[in-house]
């Protein structure tokens, strides 16, 4: 383990948000455009705590919308450093929705995006390394390089 490795709960952000109608289609349920506005923000702040610093987008690699969330349900927003490069940080982000009435949750959307540390130039600059201490965090960080080389082949592609 690098000496300037840091701990992956370090990095860890919860946020929740109430579904409103203006967020909502007309199946009521909340608009896939919010949802990923939700995970960009949180994967920002998540890589903006690890790298100390400036961060900037550079990929949204995937994301799975699973099941739908309602006017009036909870989300509540989950994300971690799950890997890191020289300068490049992978943010696992996990939605789940509570509805309050009923008080079930279900999994809404997990994805992975790439954030990257940029100084006041725009250049990008080194972060920490990490490392994990639960079960969960082992699984993302063990699973991190084969989903870098994933990304990597997809941008080898011809476009």
């Amino acid at each position: 383990m690098p000496n300037n490795a840091v701990p992956m709960s370090q990095s860890r952000t919860v946020q929740s948000r109430l579904v409103l109608p203006p967020d909502t289609n007309n199946h009521n349920s909340i608009f896939g455009g919010r949802v990923l506005a939700y995970i960009d923000e949180i994967a920002a702040i998540t890589a903006m705590k690890h790298a100390k610093g400036l961060v900037v987008t550079a990929s949204i690699d995937s994301v799975d919308f699973l099941s739908a969330a309602h006017v009036g349900d909870i989300l509540e927003i989950e994300s971690i450093v799950s890997s890191t490069g020289r300068s490049s940080m992978e943010v696992y982000v996990r939605v789940v929705s509570r509805n309050i009435e009923t008080g079930e949750e279900k999994l809404t959307t997990e994805s992975f995006v790439t954030m990257v540390a940029v100084n006041e130039e725009g250049k990008p600059v080194p972060v920490p390394s990490i490392f994990p201490e639960t079960d969960e965090e082992k699984r993302l960080f063990e699973t991190g390089p084969a989903r870098r080389e994933h990304r990597k082949q997809k941008r080898a592609l011809p476009h």
